[in-house]
């Protein structure tokens, strides 16, 4: 249908994995008209996961995108992945929606997941409600399940429907739709009483509307005012609707698109995109205003390699009207492209369309400069804008890899470029000192997979060695160093002599390098060399062959010669000066701690955290996690958890599961230091 800004809803299926997302996208779907027959994720034939890994495991790995019409409505849906290792694509997607909607399993309750996407979802001023599926189920209790939500996310988690008979439809209490009884019984009590507690918590944050509701009660309000006063709630985080649904029998899906139609908030309604004008302090905020007429916004928060139509850009319009031939800038380019077709996305089907207009999610095709949270404009007057950056978990998680047969190293650089490119989460690095090619990621599952795509989408075969640990160097007290570079060759000479003291930053302070020279004892020119010298060092490491950070290097006195001093000799003068002061300031190995949340069966509790204990965790506390289980959270050393999914599966018999985020960096144990410089050959000994 044709439809205009204020009949988009923009929504993402978030959750934990497991939650029935994938199937729910599909019911959705068909409720909308826009699939005849729901498919099934036993039968591999969901819209949304279409990717033959994604048919193999049985659940999803990429955010999906389609889209449906309904009572006048244009719904943009995106199934995200519910797994924590592929919580790139996710994050990216979220930013290109309005509402969040957090599924949750009825029998499962709160999870990781829940939590976890319900506090990413509030983090980008989003619009969240809440989905809680399969109420249909033998073992679903939704009444314990909504008392989960209210404890977990505070009394603003209210229903806005409630289960009836067991889960065989769902009655409305709040008003929306016909037919529905606030006199009404359901399975969580009277429908009155509910109706009541979401009407009292609608009304307070606007004043007129209060004012209405005390002086003429109920039925003084208008559709407009409650409408507005809803729209309010959602958009500052005071309401976070509930809604019942078995998306496999299809009670509540209709529903759900109801809800979305009447009380969604459209592009123009939600809290404004943070994009800002700048960098850095100069940087100021900007509104983009979804006005279809005014200059074209809008930002690529997807990108996929298609084997059909090559490199595709997925953008969400934020101002202005993407049109077919029209042409558009990347970011600061000062080349234009020509948008030559123009897609609509329907899981792995690209349907072609004429025109994008501001609120819409649409594609372009084979545009090589386009890269994730790319800004598309078509006047240069947007020059300099982008939308605030996301937070994404850092990949700790590392790999060297190498083709597995000779002649194929730029095919595989070539694919690790494009894995790069969709996975914001999944880094490629080259390390000069050990001349590998390092990949690294959110988690072991993270990286096999990425790995099975390599020879499954790119035909490479490739070999790999266990993970390396991304340790980093640091010192932990003052000194000072000193180095003098003479060199003659019986031409001209090289001289450069550099006196410098090194200091300890605060963790996660990075370098500061400080000149300090008086006299011009050391000549401006060169102090870049010297620089560039105490930078290999960072880079490289000093004791153990790790990167070095938190350190601040004063340089304050050395000598030159007005002949033989050059930058070769500042720069190997600078090196040697700062490895001699780090040998003096208590070097220490660091290792990255992680978050860890290990959910499993409530009877395997203490061979869980027994094993933690062997592994130098620390145990943070327990919660129950529902229907049996419970949640343990501690910080372990990631070097720790080498092997833990095969060890997890097994003294669990295959039902525990764990997720975890990099948290800080600390200096390893004495021991493990020892082992780690006794490890370290350099590959070039200096001269």
């Amino acid at each position: 249908m044709p439809y205009s800004t204020p009949q988009i809803r923009n929504v993402a299926l978030a959750g934990h994995p497991g939650a029935g997302k994938t199937t729910l996208f599909e019911a959705l779907l068909h409720a909308g008209g826009a699939l005849q027959t729901a498919g099934t994720v036993e039968r591999g034939s969901t819209v949304s996961d279409f990717d033959p890994i994604e048919k193999q495991r049985g659940h999803s790995i990429d955010a999906a995108i389609a889209s449906t019409d309904h009572a006048g409505i244009h719904v943009n849906l995106i199934d995200l992945p519910g797994y924590p290792d592929f919580r790139g694509p996710a994050l990216s997607a979220l930013g290109a929606v309005e509402t969040a909607v957090i599924v949750v399993d009825a029998a499962g309750g709160v999870e990781y997941g829940t939590r976890r996407m319900m506090a990413r979802a509030k983090e980008r001023g989003l619009c969240r409600a809440i989905v809680v599926n399969r109420i249909d189920a033998d073992d679903a209790d939704p009444a314990r399940v909504l008392d989960q939500l209210r404890e977990a996310f505070g009394p603003e988690v209210l229903p806005l429907n409630l289960p009836v008979d067991g889960g065989a439809r769902v009655v409305d209490c709040f008003g929306q739709s016909s037919g529905n009884s606030p006199d009404e019984n359901s399975d969580l009590g009277p429908v009155a009483d509910w109706h009541q507690k979401i009407l009292d918590q609608v009304v307070e944050v606007n004043e007129t509307v209060m004012d209405h509701y005390l002086d003429l009660g109920e039925d003084g309000l208008s559709g407009d005012e409650l409408h507005d006063a809803f729209e309010q709630c959602l958009r500052e985080g005071h309401l976070v609707p509930v809604c019942f649904a078995s998306a496999r029998t299809g009670v509540g899906v209709k529903e759900l698109l109801d809800v979305a139609e009447t009380l969604f908030p459209h592009p123009g309604e939600a809290n404004p995109p943070p994009f800002v004008k700048g960098g850095g302090a100069d940087a100021q905020p900007i509104v983009a205003t979804p006005d279809p007429d005014a200059h074209v916004v809008a930002d690529v928060f997807r990108i996929v390699h298609d084997p059909f139509v090559g490199k595709l850009g997925v953008f969400r319009v934020y101002q202005g009207t993407v049109k077919k031939d029209t042409q558009l800038f990347v970011d600061d380019g000062r080349k234009p492209f020509k948008v030559g077709h123009l897609f609509k996305l329907k899981g792995k089907d690209h349907v072609e369309v004429d025109q994008a207009i501001p609120g819409d999610i649409a594609a372009v095709a084979k545009v090589d400069e386009l890269h994730f949270d790319a800004v598309l404009h078509d006047s240069h007057d947007e020059d300099q804008i982008h939308l605030a950056p996301i937070a994404f978990p850092k990949p700790m998680f590392g790999l060297a890899i190498e083709a597995g047969s000779k002649g194929q190293e730029q095919k595989l650089a070539n694919a690790l470029h494009k894995l790069a490119e969709e996975d914001p989460c999944f880094h490629v690095e080259h390390e000069e000192e050990t001349n590998e090619t390092v990949v690294r990621g959110l988690s072991d599952l993270h990286l096999r997979i990425n790995l099975d795509r390599l020879k499954d989408r790119f035909g490479v075969e490739v070999s790999t060695r266990p993970p390396r640990i991304a340790y980093r160097e640091t010192v932990a007290a003052k000194a000072e160093g000193h180095h003098r570079h003479k060199k003659q060759t019986g031409g001209a000479g090289q001289f450069g002599e550099v006196f410098l003291r090194i200091e300890p930053l605060p963790r996660g302070g990075g370098f500061e390098f400080v000149d300090e020279v008086k006299g011009g004892v050391i000549p401006g020119q060169f102090l870049p060399a010297v620089e560039k010298g105490v930078r290999q060092v960072l880079k490289a490491g000093a004791v153990a062959g790790y990167p070095m950070q938190d350190v601040r290097v004063v340089v304050y006195d050395g000598k030159h010669h007005p002949v033989d001093s050059k930058e070769v000799a500042f720069v190997a003068a600078g090196k040697k000066a700062f490895l001699d002061a780090v040998a003096k300031a208590r070097p220490q190995v660091l290792e990255p701690i992680v978050d860890l949340e290990v959910n499993a069966p409530e009877a395997h509790m203490g061979d869980i955290s027994g094993g933690l204990a062997g592994k130098r965790a620390r145990i943070n506390g327990t919660d129950a996690a529902g229907s049996g289980e419970i949640a343990i959270r501690a910080q372990v050393p990631l070097s720790e958890l080498e092997g833990y999914a095969a060890e997890l599966k097994s003294a669990t018999a295959g039902r525990g599961r764990y997720a975890l985020d990099f948290s800080h960096y600390e200096p390893v144990p004495p021991q493990v230091q020892q082992k780690l410089v006794e490890a370290y050959k350099p590959r070039h000994e200096e001269d």
